[in-house]
């Protein structure tokens, strides 16, 4: 059985990894208050759907590094948009017309930010 490990580990695994590959504008979304699936919500683009699934990959490998395998990934065929699911963290990396039109952010960003 896997030991936790904090999200805060797990977050700059993540962050370092979509750094490695240019992920663009990442951001990291604080949504502990605001549901049960997660604490934190990670949304970056890629600039084609190659740049997009190898960002994905390059995410899980370096959490299987550290002893960290997603519960489930979601989207790879397609690669416009690719969920990367760690349980307390998951990650969302598309291209940036999807990111655009589903607008992440705005959606779990606090009411009083609205």
């Amino acid at each position: 059985m896997n030991t936790p490990i904090p999200t805060s580990v797990l977050r700059d695994i993540v962050q370092n990894a979509l750094e490695d590959l240019k992920a663009v504008n990442i951001t990291m979304l604080d949504v502990h208050n605001l549901t049960s699936l997660a604490d934190t919500m990670v949304i970056a683009s890629g600039t084609s759907t190659r740049h997009v699934k190898s960002i994905a990959d390059h995410v899980q490998e370096k959490a299987r590094a550290e002893g960290i395998k997603p519960i489930g990934v979601e989207g790879e065929r397609e690669a416009e948009w690719i969920l990367v699911d760690f349980g307390d963290l998951i990650v969302h990396v598309m291209l940036p017309a999807t990111r655009s039109f589903y607008d992440l952010e705005r959606l779990w960003q606090p009411e009083e930010a609205r």
